[in-house]
Formats: C-alpha cells, structure tokens, sequence
C-alpha cells in the first residue's frame, strides 16, 4: 500500500527565539495569541521520585511533582497542549505488576493530550498493550506504523488536529524501527514505514490541506546517531522536509536544555526538542501567534 495511501485511510531558559525575522515585541499584546507545548519522554514507569540517595538525581522526578508543574503551567496559561514522545512502559517494577495501567491512568489524570508509541511499550506484546488501552483518556498516534491484520488496527491515527484559541495544530506521530529492538512476536504484523517519507506526505497533509498553523511531529525514532548517519533521527527529519514546525522526540534519552534549530530544505526553522528520560525534565515551549498566524517561539527544559 502506498504511503499516501495508508496515511489517509488510517486517518477515519531560555532566550527568546525568532523565526521568519519575527520577535515577540514585534507583535501587538492585544493581538498574540498564546500556545504552551509541554512534553515528556521516555519516563519508562517512573512513578516516584529518585530516591533521597541517588549519586545523580536525587529526589528528582516522579508523578506528582510532575502533575503539580503541569497544573501550574496550566494556571498560567490555559492554552496548553501536554504531549508524550513513548516509551510509556517498563523500567520499573510498577510496569511488572500493572502491566501499564498505573500509568495510563496517571498520565489521565494530569490530562495528556496525545502520545506516540515507543519500542517499549510492546514489550507485554500488542496484547499486553491493546488491554491497558481502556486505561488510557488520551490518544495514540503513529503515522508510520501499519498495524492492520492485528489486534491495534483502528486504535491509532496517524495525525490529529486541535484548535486551542482559534489556533489550529496538527499533530503527528512516529515510531522507531521495530526489527532489532523488539521480539518480532511483540508486534506481530505490524509494519514499519519510512519515517521520513511519511513525514513529507503528513506534513503536505496538515499544512498545505488542512491549513494548520502549527505542525508538529512527535516522535519515537531518537535524536541523532553520529556513528550511524544514514539512520533515520529528529535531527535527519528537520533537515530533509519541510512544513514542519516542532518535532518533540524520544529513544535516545536526549537531555536538552532547550530545543535545537535546525535549517529544513527550504530555509526555515526547525525546532527539535527531547528532555531526556524517566521523568527528571518536563519541556516547555511557548509560540506566540500574531494577527497573520506568523510565530515567535521560546523554549526550556523544566527541571522536574
């Protein structure tokens, strides 16, 4: 089936950064428009803090220091968007014994928005993760991921799109290779498309057909790989389309201060962002819109 194709019938602190030789003063208050993206990755079951004695992080992390930065962003701002790049599952022994359902219903309850599919979180089988998807008020989306002729088939969209205060956002996801990662009778029949590929087809479709004003990719196939340059990464993506605007990231446990900027084919900034691992950072990225839709944008890793 052609990329095209299966895109559409699955579809049923830091300094303040300009792009387009746009800055925040440059616009009017009574005109911006004000969008907060926050987003996690690879948390990997990490409920509770690190512990008091940990030699790098101690008393870092955990749900609910998490959950009170996310209520506090919130009251600052209500326009929010709470992503999750994967790896939701295994690393602790909450995954053993719940199996994924306690961070499900934990990730629920501080409201994430959407979350991409991590190598990780097949690692109870499509099975295991098909029966903690009740658990789960949030939507999973992977656009390079075919899982028809399996147990996940209509269960994940390939993009959505949110209006938050008369701004429209498209939002796509990924999924890292599969083959080498995971026992092959973990994912069964599910294919693995070229990230890239899908990402031109879906960023002409949420851009150019839908007319989102924000474009974003979040992502589970890792940052970058200097000793493996012809694999596919974040930083690969931004640099070989175009139309996309932010891509959030996983699988490395990349930590950034703030997100990198890169130059896509056609000139124009790129942001890519991943905050590391295990709950330690939640990232922060604020767009302020102008009357014509055209941004300033300010990002940070918020030490959790």
């Amino acid at each position: 089936m052609k990329r095209r194709d299966f895109i559409q019938k699955t579809a049923a602190t830091s300094a303040l950064l300009t792009l387009g030789g746009l800055s925040l003063s440059s616009f009017k208050k009574n005109t911006i428009k004000h969008i907060t993206i926050l987003h996690t990755n690879d948390v990997h079951s990490y409920i509770d803090p690190m512990p008091a004695d940990d030699p790098k992080n101690p008393n870092m992390g955990g749900v609910v220091n998490r959950a009170a930065l996310i209520q506090a962003v919130r009251k600052e701002n209500p326009n929010v968007l709470l992503l999750d790049a994967g790896d939701i599952f295994q690393g602790t022994p909450y995954f053993n014994y719940y199996g994924g359902e306690l961070e499900f219903k934990l990730m629920s309850m501080m409201q994430y928005d959407v979350a991409a599919i991590g190598n990780h979180d097949f690692d109870n089988g499509i099975e295991g993760l098909h029966s903690q998807l009740p658990n789960a008020k949030f939507d999973f989306l992977c656009a390079n991921y075919d899982f028809r002729n399996t147990l996940m088939d209509g269960f994940v969209r390939p993009y959505k799109i949110y209006t938050i205060d008369g701004i429209k956002i498209g939002v796509f996801g990924l999924g890292v290779e599969l083959a080498g990662l995971v026992d092959p009778k973990n994912y069964k029949e599910t294919k693995c498309l070229d990230p890239i590929e899908i990402s031109k087809d879906m960023a002409q479709i949420l851009k150019i057909e839908k007319k989102c004003d924000l474009v974003i990719c979040l992502s589970h196939i890792g940052y970058q790989y200097k000793n493996e340059p012809e694999k596919p990464s974040d930083l690969k993506l931004a640099a070989v389309t175009k139309n996309i605007d932010l891509i959030i990231g996983g699988h490395t446990h990349t930590f950034l201060d703030k997100p990198t900027i890169v130059k896509n084919v056609e000139n124009q900034d790129v942001l890519v962002n991943q905050v590391g691992c295990y709950g330690l950072n939640l990232g922060r990225i604020d767009f302020y819109f102008d009357s014509d839709k055209k941004y300033a944008h300010q990002g940070k890793s918020i030490v959790v």
